[in-house]
This record gives C-alpha cells, structure tokens and sequence, in this order.
C-alpha cells in the first residue's frame, strides 16, 4: 500500500520528465495506483506560472497518448503544482522548504526524483537537508538519484561519502531503469518457479553464458556524453552486470527487497577481477566505420564526434568468471555495441556437449526459447536440426507498463529491490575500472567494424575456445 506522499520532480523540465515521468505517472493514476491525496511538485530552474505547466502537461499527455480520460486528466491536473528553484537566489531552498511543508496542501512524506546532471547530486542532498527536508524523525523521507553513480570507482565512493551525511542507506534508491523491465524481473520467476531449470542451473550442465545488448543505432546527438563515457561504462558497468547477477545469483531466503539485494551483492562480489597481464583474452573494444546500414550511407564514430584520434569504444565485450561452487569455471560473455546488425537484448545459456540454448529475450521481443536437438524427416534418419520451443512472455491484450512507472510505484511504497545498493555499484566498478585504465593508458585504436554486420572477427579473442562464437 502506497502512503499519501509528495512526489518532487527535480529536472521537471528535462526530455526524461517530458517523455517517461510525467506520462508514466498519468498512466499510474488512469490505473488507480496513485494514492488520493498524493502531489506532483515539479521544480525546474525557470519561472513558469502553473496554467501555463498544466498546458505543457496537457502537450506531454497528447504526444504520448491518442486519448484519455478526461476526468483522470482533471485529477491528475489537480495533483501538479510547479516550482521555480531559481539558480541565482541564495534563498532558493529556504523557499522551498517553506512551500514544501504546507500540511494543508503537500503530504509530508517525500520522495524527491533527481533527474538532474550527476554533478549536482550531492549539492541538492546537501540542500535539501540543510533545510530539513530529509529528516523523517515523522514522516519518511526517500531520494531518488538517476544513472550514473560516479563514473568510476573513487568518484562512486566519494558521491556516496556526500550524501551519507545527510541519507541512511534506506533512502537511497540508486535507479538503474533496466530492473524496472518487466521482462528482466521476470528472469527470477523462469529460473526459481520452473523446477526443470534449477537442477540444471550450474556448471555441472552449462557451458558458458552469453549476455547481450546491441543495437543499430549510432550515438546520434550524444557525441559529448560518450566520448566521456563509452560503451563499457554506458551499458556494462551497469545493465549488463545487472542481468548477469540476476541469472546467476542464488536463491533468496524470501523475496524480500533485502533478501534480492544481498544475494545480488554476493554474486557480484564473488566475480574474478580481470587479470591485467591478459587483458586482451578477457576484454575487446570496437567503433564502428563508415558504410551502408539498411542501404542508407551512416558516418563513421570519428566523423561523427569529429576526433580522428578518439579510442573510445562503441563495442565493448568481456568475459568473467564467478569464483563459487555453482559457477566455477564457466565463462560469461557480455557484449554491447552501437550501429550492429539488429536491436536486441537477451541472454543466452549453452547447455554442455549439446547444441542445446535457453535463451531470454528482454527486448524488442519478450520471449524465453529453448533451442533442442530433432531428428529431420526423410530417408536419412541420421539427419538433424535445431528446432526452437518458444512461449512468449507477453500475450495480445497484456498490460504494457513502462519501467519507470515501475520504478516511480517501488520509490512511493519503499521497495528498493530493484534499485542499486552501494555495494553493488562499488563492485560493478571494481570489476570494470581496471579495463576502463587499460584503455585509457594504452592508446591503440579498437577494431573498426562495419555498421549492419554481425560482430567483429577480431571479438573471438576473448572465447575460451575456437568453436565459440557470439549467438545469433
């Protein structure tokens, strides 16, 4: 059950709040989850009087939806309320804070949403406390802090140094959207509901798993934001480990927010690091070149971010190894990359001495297949085929939840199982930091590979032997 409480939106302004928050929170209120009483403050950098911020609401509405109720329109209108959080006033926040704890109009539980630059988390924690706004001595009181959580291990340390001061870890809610999907929640119901799979989950069966996440995209208008990040730090630092822990962990005591963390934690802190003096058999890099994509002309990574000499990587895939009884020795592959042959995220589990895969597509399709060994019709009984079982995680006529309305519903009624505990961004860090070095210090340029294919060759060095290769 969600309490009344007060939602602060801060970036309200921002494409995120345009595109998935404010629309996501409407479509939680059409389904009856937002409780009576609840408020919207959004706060933005701009004087803006409120018709004029329901009208941007009404535009936010109409570009995501073909219609909608307009009675739930007329309530959720009522529950928005702006604020001007002015960059240049000193008092901005004691300002704030007076609005903010007017009884009679806010509820004072408070989730505050920062969909702000990363830079400016710690300062608006240290603000917001300043003026007690994230004391719960009566009411609770939650943060909300977007991607990323510093951009290696030392800046992690230190943002959550800052803010500690001011949080207790039970207020934190470190968002990684990919927990949010429907189809990523739905891995822990497919290995620990079906008792054909937990007897199989181990290396005694499994000969390697690969985890995957590519598209055909290129990086489009985010030229800045990835040269200082690169695909390593973009999908793997954060998603790809994510899935990994969620395939891979044990079963929890109970399903329990606390409990799904700690058996996370576990499994990340159980992964070998990488050895340096092998790098290059654990850890690959790529950027895709110039050339055709669906018959159309695409520029190459360095055209577009105009730096010749840029290594940054737009292919990143590694190979670790899980140091427990259950995982030792087995090889897990994650791959992810821009301007590929098609858009796709999934896992795929080999099964040993056989052409046997389970496979779990998380997008664009949602379905879980699992590929066995049949004998093919004709004269020459000794002939074989792979023939694919597959049940779809998602049927005609079932409701399409957003990841954010997700993760929006879980900070309002405290669930922090699928948000980030500091101990596993500081061991996704740990892991991905090294290789983040290496390719800093080493100035080689990654393999350039040609936009629409499938992966490079040149990718092969990091499998374990020469029969292994990415699955299609």
């Amino acid at each position: 059950m969600i309490d009344n409480s007060t939602l602060v939106l801060f970036g309200a302004r921002g494409n995120l709040a345009k595109v998935k928050l404010i629309p996501g929170l409407f479509h939680l209120d059409q389904a009856g989850k937002l409780p009576k009483n609840m408020k919207i403050l959004s706060v933005g950098r701009q004087k803006v009087d409120e018709s004029a911020w329901h009208s941007s609401i009404k535009s936010m509405l109409d570009e995501k939806f073909k219609s909608y109720d307009k009675n739930v329109f007329e309530r959720f209108i009522k529950r928005n309320l702006y604020h001007a959080n002015l960059p240049d006033d000193p008092e901005a926040f004691v300002k704030f804070a007076k609005r903010l704890k007017n009884k009679d109009i806010f509820p004072q539980n408070l989730a505050f949403f920062l969909s702000v630059r990363p830079s400016d988390f710690a300062l608006i924690v240290k603000q917001l406390s300043e003026v007690s706004l994230l004391d719960e001595s009566e009411f609770w009181k939650r943060v909300l802090i977007e991607k990323p959580f510093g951009t290696c291990l030392k800046s992690a340390i230190e943002l959550q140094t800052s803010i500690e001061k001011h949080l207790k870890e039970n207020q934190i809610y470190r968002i990684d959207h990919y927990l949010g999907k429907f189809s990523l929640q739905n891995i822990l119901t497919t290995r620990f509901k079906n008792a054909i799979l937990e007897p199989l989950w181990s290396n005694e069966h499994i000969e390697q798993i690969q985890i995957t996440n590519h598209e055909t995209l290129g990086v489009g208008d985010r030229t800045v934001f990835y040269e200082a990040t690169g695909a390593l730090r973009d999908m793997i630092q954060s998603h790809l480990l994510q899935m990994l822990a969620l395939v891979t962990m044990e079963q929890p005591k109970t399903m329990s927010p606390e409990d799904v963390r700690l058996e996370k934690i576990k499994l990340l802190e159980s992964i070998q690091a990488i050895p340096l003096d092998k790098i290059k058999n654990f850890a690959f890099r790529g950027q895709y070149a110039a050339g055709k994509l669906n018959g159309e002309k695409v520029k190459g990574y360095l055209e577009e971010v105009e730096n010749q000499d840029s290594v940054v990587e737009t292919y990143a895939a590694i190979k670790l190894f899980i140091n427990n009884s259950r995982w030792k020795k087995v090889p897990i592959y994650l791959r992810t990359a821009k301007r590929l042959y098609e858009n796709a995220t999934s896992i795929s589990i080999k099964f040993k001495n056989y052409e046997n895969w389970l496979t779990i597509n998380i997008q664009p399709s949602e379905n879980t297949s699992f590929e066995i060994t049949t004998l093919q019709p004709g004269l020459d009984m000794n002939e074989f085929r792979q023939t694919a079982l597959k049940g779809n995680n998602r049927i005609e006529g079932d409701e399409t939840i957003d990841a954010y309305e997700t993760l929006m519903l879980d900070l309002l009624s405290g669930d922090q199982s699928k948000f980030l505990h500091i101990d596993e961004v500081k061991a996704a860090w740990k892991l991905v930091d090294p290789i983040i070095n290496y390719w800093s210090n080493n100035k080689s340029k990654p393999t350039q590979y040609k936009p629409g294919e499938f992966d490079p060759e040149e990718s092969k060095i990091i499998f374990e032997n020469d029969d292994q290769f990415w699955k299609k």
